[in-house]
C-alpha cells in the first residue's frame, strides 16, 4: 500500500503550555525525518517552523506552521501550534482538521494552565492525543509525578508505555514496557539492548500495570490476562491503539527533545497509536439550499469535500489558503463551488507545505492538507464540487478582550494601514477593526497585549506602516436581558423622490458567545425580497455601537416580521437606515447591560504566600475557584476575575511574594459588569 494512501497518513498537531518544547521536538522530528540535515534550535533562531523573524526574536511560536514528513512509510502532516494563550486561536483552528495530537509536558512544571485549556479543546473536538513528557533531564523532573498531575487535573487515564533510565541529568533512555528492551542514547545515537538487570523488577511491574490499564478497557487483554497468558508486544500495541482511538486512554512517553533523546521512540507511537484519516467518524455537512444532512467520506473517488482554516499573507507569493481535504481530491485548475459565499472558484497553483519552505504538487486528496495560492476564501469556508454542494460547520472563536487605539503617522501610511488591517484581520478571526464614532479613531481588538503587539510589529515589518499606538483598553461589548418588538419607519420628502421604509423587528437575547444572529419571517409580499439584504445590513450597522457606552452589541437574534414600502420612495439606502433606527430603539427598551471580559487565572506561589495573593485577587473583584498544593512547597490558586482589574497584577504579585510567584491568565467569558462600573462607562462617553 502506498505511503499517499490515507490510511498511511496522519494528520496531527503538537500542543502545550508556552515554553514545553513543542517547536524543539517538531525540529527534532525534522531531523530524523530527514527534512533538515541539522538540528533547528529556538535558542539560536534556527528553526524551521518558527520561521517568522518575530517568532525568532521572541523565542515563541506565533502562527501555526504545517510540515509534511515521511516515518516508516508513514507521511506524517504536523501542525506546530503556539502555547501563549493570546493565540489560540491558531490552536483551535488547528484542532479542528487534525485527526490526531502529541500533547507536551514539561516534566519538572508538569500540567500547567495552557495545557489544560488545549486539553479541553482537543475533548471538545474529539482528537485522540498521545502525550511526551519532555525536559526529562532537568532538575526536579519526575514521570510518575506528571502522569498522577494527568489525571487529577485532566480527567484522564494516563498509561504509561515507557519509563525512564536514569533521572535528571543522569537519564540516558527508557525502557519499553510494550517491547521489553531498553532505548539508550549516546552521542545522539540511539541503541536498543537488553533491560538492565537493575531495572528489570521496576520494569516488569509497571508493565504490570500497563496491562492492567488495558484489561480495564479491552475485553481479550483482560481475558488473557486472568487466564495467566503471555500477552504478546503484538496484542498490547493493537490494544492501545483501539482504546487511544476510542479516547478511552492516553499513552506516555517521556524524553528530552534538547538533548535529542526518546524522539524516534514518539514518532514510531505516532504511526502506532494515532489515527488515519479513515479511522475518525466522516466529517458532516449541510445542504445549503435544503438544509439536508451530507456524509463525506475519506475517499478520493467521491465528489470534493474541503475545508479552509487558514489564511496567510506571504509578502513574496501573495495569499495562502491552508485547507484540509475531507473527501474527494482538489486539483490544479479545477472548478470549484465555495458554498459558504455562494460563488464559484478555480483553483490556480496547490503547494503542500514545509513551514516556509513549500513544493508545488497537482492535487492533493482525500485526508490531505495542504494551501492554494491565491484563492479568495476566509477562514472556516467549504470549497466543493458543483454536483454535491455542503457547507461544513465553521469554526468558532472567542471575542476579542483587548483593544488599542492606532493612528497612522502620514497620509501615506494611512493608505498601507487600512490594506494592512484588511490583510491581518482575514487571516486571524480573533483580531478585529473598527472605528471609533467619538474620537474617530482606528480601534483594533485581540486576544490580549501580547497578541496586539505582535500584529502591530507586522504592520510595520511586513507592510511598512509607521503608526503610534495608544495604551491597551479593556474591550467591552453590550447586549439585551429581555426580547421586545420594535419598529422605525423613515419618511423623508426632499424634491424628486423621496425616502421610505418602514421596519418591525423582533429582537431576543442569545447564549454567550452565539454572536448576531438575523431571520427574515415575512407574509406575503409586505416588503419586496430585494429590501431584506439591506435590512439585514442596516441592523449590523447599528450593532456596531450600542446605547448605553458605544461598545459593540453582541449575542442578539433580529427577526424580520413585518413592515412596509413604497413602489416609487423606497430603496436599499431607506430600508437600511429604517432597519438601523429600529434596532438602537428596540435595545434601549430590551434592559441593556455592558459586559466585560472574565479571566482565568492561575498563580503559583510560595505556601506562606497564599492568604496574602487571595486577598489581593479578592480585593480586584475576583472569585476564587481553586487552591491546590503542587511541588516544592508551593501552592495554585485559580480565580475568575475581571481583566480590567488585572492591569499592572504581575508588579504586585511579585512585591507579595518576594519575587518567587508566577501567573498565567486566560480568557474564561463574558459577565455584567457592576453597578459602578457601568456608570463609569457611560460617565465616559457622555
Amino acid at each position: 500500500m502506498s505511503r499517499n494512501h490515507p490510511e498511511h497518513r496522519r494528520n496531527i498537531g503538537i500542543i502545550a503550555h508556552i515554553d514545553a518544547g513543542k517547536t524543539t521536538i517538531t525540529e527534532r522530528i525534522l531531523y530524523h525525518t530527514g527534512l533538515t540535515h541539522r538540528m533547528g534550535d529556538v535558542d539560536e533562531g534556527t528553526t524551521v517552523t518558527d520561521f517568522m523573524d518575530q517568532e525568532r526574536e521572541r523565542g515563541i511560536t506565533i502562527q501555526s506552521a504545517a510540515v509534511t514528513c515521511f516515518w516508516r512509510d508513514h507521511q506524517i502532516n504536523i501542525i506546530d501550534t503556539p502555547g501563549h494563550i493570546d493565540f489560540t486561536a491558531e490552536v483551535q483552528r488547528s484542532l479542528r482538521v487534525l485527526d490526531g495530537g502529541v500533547v507536551v509536558l514539561d516534566g519538572v512544571a508538569g500540567v500547567e494552565p495552557q495545557t489544560e485549556t488545549v486539553w479541553r479543546q482537543a475533548d471538545r473536538y474529539g482528537v485522540p492525543r498521545i502525550g511526551f513528557v519532555n525536559k526529562m533531564d532537568r532538575t526536579g523532573a519526575d514521570f510518575l509525578r506528571t502522569l498522577d498531575m494527568v489525571t487529577r487535573r485532566l480527567g484522564a487515564r494516563a498509561v504509561a508505555i515507557q519509563m525512564p533510565i536514569g533521572a535528571e541529568s543522569a537519564f540516558c533512555g527508557v525502557v519499553d514496557l510494550i517491547e521489553q528492551r531498553a532505548i539508550v542514547y549516546e552521542n545522539d545515537e540511539q541503541t536498543m539492548t537488553g533491560i538492565p538487570p537493575e531495572l528489570q523488577i521496576e520494569a516488569r511491574r509497571r508493565r504490570e500495570q500497563l496491562i492492567e490499564q488495558l484489561a480495564d478497557v479491552n475485553d481479550e487483554v483482560a481475558e488473557r490476562y486472568l487466564e495467566g497468558e503471555e500477552l504478546s508486544p503484538e496484542l498490547l500495541h493493537a490494544a492501545l491503539r483501539q482504546a487511544t482511538l476510542a479516547g478511552q486512554v492516553v499513552p506516555f512517553l517521556c524524553g528530552t527533545a534538547l538533548r535529542n533523546k526518546g524522539v524516534q521512540p514518539l514518532l514510531d507511537a505516532i504511526v502506532a497509536y494515532l489515527p488515519s484519516p479513515l479511522d475518525v467518524p466522516a466529517i458532516k455537512g449541510q445542504d445549503p439550499v435544503s438544509g439536508a444532512e451530507v456524509t463525506c467520506q475519506a475517499d478520493e473517488s467521491e465528489p470534493l469535500a474541503a475545508l479552509v482554516f487558514k489564511i496567510n499573507t506571504d509578502p513574496f507569493v501573495g495569499r495562502l489558503a491552508y485547507l484540509r481535504v475531507y473527501s474527494g481530491t482538489l486539483r490544479r485548475g479545477q472548478s470549484v463551488v465555495n458554498a459558504s459565499r455562494g460563488e464559484k472558484a478555480r483553483i490556480g497553483r496547490l503547494v503542500r507545505m514545509f513551514a516556509d519552505r513549500r513544493e508545488e504538487v497537482e492535487a492533493i486528496g482525500a485526508g490531505d492538507i495542504g494551501a492554494v495560492l491565491g484563492l479568495e476564501a476566509s477562514t472556516g469556508e467549504t470549497l466543493c464540487a458543483a454536483q454535491r454542494p455542503l457547507v461544513l460547520e465553521k469554526i468558532a472563536f472567542p471575542a476579542p478582550v483587548m483593544s488599542v487605539a492606532i493612528k497612522p503617522q502620514s497620509r501615506a501610511d494611512q493608505d498601507r494601514m487600512s490594506l494592512a488591517l484588511h490583510r491581518l484581520a482575514e487571516e486571524d478571526p480573533t483580531f478585529q477593526v473598527r472605528q471609533d464614532s467619538r474620537t474617530r479613531e482606528t480601534v483594533i481588538s485581540g486576544m490580549g497585549e501580547l497578541h496586539l503587539e505582535v500584529l502591530v510589529e507586522r504592520m510595520k515589518r511586513e507592510f511598512k506602516v509607521a503608526a503610534e499606538v495608544g495604551a491597551p483598553q479593556v474591550a467591552y461589548y453590550e447586549t439585551i436581558t429581555r426580547p421586545v418588538t420594535c419598529e422605525a419607519r423613515l419618511k423623508r420628502q426632499t424634491g424628486g423622490h423621496g425616502q421610505f421604509a418602514h421596519v418591525v423587528l423582533e429582537l431576543e437575547p442569545l447564549e454567550a458567545g452565539s454572536g448576531f444572529v438575523f431571520e427574515e419571517r415575512l407574509r406575503g409580499m409586505v416588503i419586496p425580497r430585494q429590501y431584506v439584504p439591506a435590512v439585514e445590513a442596516g441592523i449590523r450597522d447599528a450593532l456596531e455601537e450600542g446605547v448605553l457606552a458605544k461598545h459593540p452589541l453582541v449575542d442578539i437574534k433580529a427577526t424580520l416580521v413585518d413592515g412596509s414600502y413604497h413602489e416609487v420612495d423606497s430603496s436599499d439606502r431607506a430600508f437600511r437606515t429604517a432597519a438601523a433606527m429600529a434596532l438602537r430603539d428596540g435595545v434601549a427598551k430590551a434592559g441593556p447591560i455592558i459586559l466585560e471580559p472574565i479571566m482565568r487565572v492561575e498563580v503559583i506561589a510560595p505556601e506562606d504566600c497564599t492568604g496574602d495573593v487571595i486577598g489581593d485577587l479578592s480585593a480586584r473583584g475576583g472569585t476564587i475557584v481553586g487552591i491546590g498544593p503542587r511541588a516544592n512547597g508551593l501552592h495554585d490558586i485559580t480565580a475568575h476575575v475581571p481583566l480590567a482589574a488585572m492591569f499592572g497584577y504581575a508588579t504586585s504579585l511579585r512585591s507579595r511574594t518576594q519575587g518567587q510567584g508566577t501567573f498565567t491568565m486566560e480568557f474564561d467569558h463574558y459577565a455584567q459588569v457592576s453597578a459602578e462600573t457601568a456608570q463609569e462607562l457611560m460617565r465616559r462617553c457622555a
